[in-house]
């Protein structure tokens, strides 16, 4: 018998997504588009000390380009920057705050110099996220996040899952996106 749990239910939700979609997606991902900026004055993952972005993120020899607070509109991304704030963002500070990984967040992480390294550090995270949601269990959805979770602290722990997912789903199509578009630029 199948086992339709809501914590089944939730992880299939993304995971489906992931080994049907998103994964296969990022599959052959190079360099070159990796870091390849959409429009000038992009965002992206940069070497230390070449960013002229007001804020720069990162503890090693990368940083992100962002800014406080964001400009409207916001400059365009690229796959380095869309990549970085979905494996920090959007799953390492979550799995720092509920599954034992170690603090992190965007000025303390080491940001990928490659696209090959990106892709290990996006698949640890995912693991770490998907395995760590399994482990709460049913009866763990319902009870609150917590004050890790600015803005979700007395939601939930269902309605954080979901919105990462949400978050998964909305910047990974971004990449497809923008690796469509890099196929399709001309030279």
């Amino acid at each position: 018998m199948s086992d339709h749990s809501w914590n089944r239910l939730l992880r299939d939700q993304m995971d489906r997504h992931w080994e049907h979609q998103v994964r296969r997606g990022l599959d052959g991902l190079t360099d070159e588009e990796y870091f390849w900026e959409p429009s000038p004055g992009s965002w992206n993952v940069r070497p230390r000390g070449s960013s002229t972005a007001p804020v720069r993120g990162g503890s090693g020899a990368m940083t992100i380009d962002f800014a406080y607070p964001e400009p409207s509109p916001p400059p365009l991304t690229t796959i380095a920057w869309r990549l970085g704030h979905v494996i920090v963002g959007c799953l390492a500070l979550r799995n720092a705050a509920h599954f034992g990984r170690a603090a992190t967040d965007y000025f303390t992480f080491d940001y990928a110099p490659d696209a090959a390294t990106a892709l290990r550090q996006l698949d640890t995270e995912y693991a770490t996220w998907l395995a760590g949601v399994e482990s709460w269990g049913e009866d763990a959805l319902l009870e609150p996040c917590g004050p890790a979770e600015e803005g979700y602290a007395d939601t939930p722990r269902a309605a954080l899952v979901l919105h990462i997912h949400r978050e998964l789903i909305h910047h990974l199509a971004e990449v497809s996106l923008l690796r469509d578009l890099f196929r399709t630029k001309e030279v």
